[in-house]
């Protein structure tokens, strides 16, 4: 399904009062990949919030703020989600927040 149904589908789902972790993951990862990620930031931050330990979501939030132009919240989400692998003992996720962390850091040492 294309990413703009899926949204369009996804929203009507939240209107009809259908909110939920896994609505707003699918939600923010809709927007992100039609490249609105304020949205995305959005439906992420309420993923996390209703499930702190889902550390794909940090990932996801982490890389929407990114998109987004705010580096230090991104940082910020990626260490939060690193916790929330590390609680969960979800080693890769671990693995690939401490990588794009480090990538941002260097990045923002290093403007182009």
């Amino acid at each position: 399904m294309e990413p703009a149904a899926l949204i369009e589908n996804f929203e009507k789902l939240l209107a009809a009062g259908k909110d939920g972790t896994p609505l707003r993951f699918g939600l923010g990862n809709a927007y992100l990949t039609t490249g609105q990620a304020g949205k995305a930031v959005e439906h992420l931050k309420e993923a996390v919030r209703l499930d702190p330990n889902y550390s794909a979501a940090w990932k996801l939030l982490g890389k929407a703020l990114t998109e987004a132009g705010q580096p230090s919240q991104a940082a910020e989400a990626y260490q939060q989600g690193i916790e929330a692998a590390r609680r969960k003992g979800d080693v890769q996720a671990q693995k690939e927040m401490n990588v794009f962390l480090k990538r941002l850091s260097k990045a923002r040492e290093n403007p182009s």
